[in-house]
């Protein structure tokens, strides 16, 4: 994985592969200009608790690309919190989890997983 430094703009390029694909970008687009600015990072939180509402929502409804979604999402708000400093951080492993959400998420929406890769290793975000 990358280095936590890179993480904020791994965050955002994933983002932006995969915004054009999915239903409903508020909190995604959200997450992309969060990670953008480090002021921002301690309101991952709350966007954390609105993406979960969500996550739970669509899981009862099984939409699996918006479950997908979601699920990216989370990991994504939980590593901004984290990355704050603030109190309380989400579990530390939480950076980890982007890669493999952020492929699962690729396959669900039919993202070549090339287009992924490029994203994480800063080669654009094309799709």
């Amino acid at each position: 994985m990358q280095t936590p430094s890179d993480l904020p703009e791994v965050v955002s390029r994933l983002a932006a592969v995969f915004e054009p694909r999915c239903n409903d970008v508020t909190t995604l687009s959200e997450l992309k200009s969060m990670a953008g600015d480090p002021a921002l990072w301690k309101g991952a939180h709350d966007l954390f608790q609105r993406i979960r509402q969500k996550a739970l929502r669509v899981e009862r409804q099984n939409d699996k690309p918006a479950a997908a979604q979601y699920c990216f999402e989370e990991v994504c708000a939980k590593t901004l919190y984290n990355l704050s400093g603030s109190p309380a951080p989400f579990d530390a492993d939480s950076p980890e989890w982007i890669v493999p959400n952020a492929l699962a998420l690729a396959k669900v929406l039919a993202v070549p997983e090339v287009a992924v890769r490029a994203a994480i290793a800063g080669r654009g975000a094309g799709a």
